[in-house]
């Protein structure tokens, strides 16, 4: 199936169904801010992107009616949330109304000709993404961006060009109903951040083997003037470098052609050394912790060094880094407690941000709170994972899983399962009846000084208020 795209002038009507996905709705936002009338539907309606868009004076409806095609709008763009069969797909199809995915939209109305900085990978994207935004606002370069998450350093989530540099946070995640590539294959890639490859979205990939395709496309689309800053430790992305006609500059903790020295927490700050082909060139110190994100900062590092960028902007621009909304970031600390709230929900993500935090608060202890919602942590693939990913806590609080009523039993996550792994490893941990349960159970398990770190890539229930409220009883 084909889309009908026709590329509307300022002023026109454009449509969003599945608006307040983080990609979503941050094309709204440019959208708008490029002159364009936006609408939109969605039905899972939730902070941060919802009061984004209120901010941004754009109007939600819930749910995917057909009547909400009316006024008919001049384009519509669908998210990769739709399905064929909601009613208001199968009216879009019925119509004559022009209609295209989100990757293309941002093609055609946004990338164009621009140097397109594409970070990619199972892990990082969204941090390493909004660590490029920041360094290059800091070098003068007003860049473009649309990020899956909003950074701190910025007001929003995305912002229109105002130069020839565009970033973008490219996910291997399919297009739409309509459109089945990943999305990044849309981006015109000249310059790629490579973090990770791991075996994830287990709803459309069946193995390791096609998610690697993808990320082959996107080597081999990078053009011969371009450039791939690839993470040299990573054996996956190892295999993919021979298929690469553009410059390739690798990175690691201590391989590769950008490494790190002598890195160590000092006055709050992630400090470390920069080394480029076995030479110390920077002093680096971040606000984030952890081997992860050390990481993340090292790869753009790499990637603007290779770009010109002048040293001491990189560096401040690093320096300034404020973190992204719901990556490791403090929502507050009633009662003496520190609440994180964090994105993490593949078990690679939730033992770096557990380890990432033992880093960051030495001796203090470390509650996790986790729901598992994403289509593969509701599967048992990593069923096995999650219990060494947990053990790095000092107690787990394991949600029931998310929906699991169109996942097959016998594939189905089990809590249960990953308790009874835990508790026999020494570990302790426990799991609930219901999400808000939580909240009481989580004030009579917490005292001052510990850290509490909520997972989950959804709205968890509302839980965090409820949280916020207990601790400070």
């Amino acid at each position: 199936m084909q889309d009908r795209f026709v590329k509307p002038q300022p002023g026109a009507h454009i449509h969003l169904m599945g608006i307040c996905g983080t990609a979503m709705a941050s094309l709204a936002g440019i959208l708008k801010a490029k002159g364009f009338k936006i609408s939109g539907t969605d039905q899972n309606v939730y902070p941060p992107m919802s009061t984004m868009l209120q901010d941004l004076g754009i109007e939600i409806k819930e749910g995917y009616k057909a009547e909400y095609l009316e006024p008919r709008p001049d384009l519509v763009i669908v998210g990769n949330v739709i399905q064929k069969k909601f009613d208001q797909a199968q009216a879009l199809l019925d119509s004559d109304i022009p209609f295209t995915s989100l990757p293309r939209a941002m093609s055609e109305f946004v990338i164009e000709d621009r140097h397109s900085v594409v970070a990619a990978g199972t892990h990082g994207k969204t941090t390493t993404t909004s660590m490029m935004a920041t360094m290059a606002e800091q070098a003068g370069l007003a860049p473009g961006f649309l990020i899956g998450g909003i950074p701190e350093n910025f007001s929003h989530s995305f912002r229109a060009p105002e130069s020839d540099y565009f970033i973008i946070e490219g996910d291997e995640y399919d297009t739409a109903f309509f459109d089945k590539v990943p999305k990044f294959v849309h981006y015109k890639p000249k310059s790629v951040i490579l973090t990770s490859i791991e075996f994830d979205h287990a709803d459309i990939y069946d193995s390791l083997e096609p998610i690697m395709a993808a990320f082959k496309r996107l080597v081999e689309l990078i053009p011969a003037d371009g450039t791939l800053v690839a993470h040299a430790d990573d054996e996956n992305i190892k295999k993919l470098l021979p298929f690469a006609k553009c410059k390739v500059v690798t990175y690691g903790l201590s391989s590769g052609d950008y490494q790190v020295a002598d890195r160590d927490v000092q006055v709050g700050r992630n400090q470390f050394v920069v080394c480029k082909n076995g030479k110390r060139e920077m002093d680096i110190a971040i606000k984030f912790f952890g081997p992860h994100n050390t990481l993340n900062a090292l790869a753009c590092y790499a990637l603007a060094d290779s770009l010109g960028w002048k040293k001491r902007d990189i560096a401040q621009g690093l320096a300034n880094f404020k973190g992204v909304r719901r990556r490791q970031q403090i929502l507050g600390q009633p009662g003496g407690v520190t609440v994180i709230e964090d994105f993490a929900h593949h078990p690679t993500a939730v033992k770096l941000t557990l380890q990432g935090l033992k880093e960051a608060y030495p001796g203090q202890k470390v509650i996790a709170i986790f729901e598992p919602r994403s289509a593969t942590s509701r599967r048992k693939v990593f069923q096995k994972d999650y219990a060494e990913a947990f053990r790095s806590a000092d107690h787990s609080i394991i949600a029931p899983a998310f929906n699991q009523d169109s996942i097959a039993e016998n594939d189905r996550f089990s809590v249960d399962q990953l308790i009874a792994d835990l508790k026999s490893s020494g570990a302790s941990a426990e799991t609930v009846k219901a999400v808000d349960d939580i909240p009481g159970l989580v004030a009579g398990e917490a005292h001052k000084g510990d850290v509490v770190i909520v997972m989950s890539n959804g709205g968890f229930g509302g839980i965090y208020q409820p949280l916020m409220e207990k601790l400070n009883r």
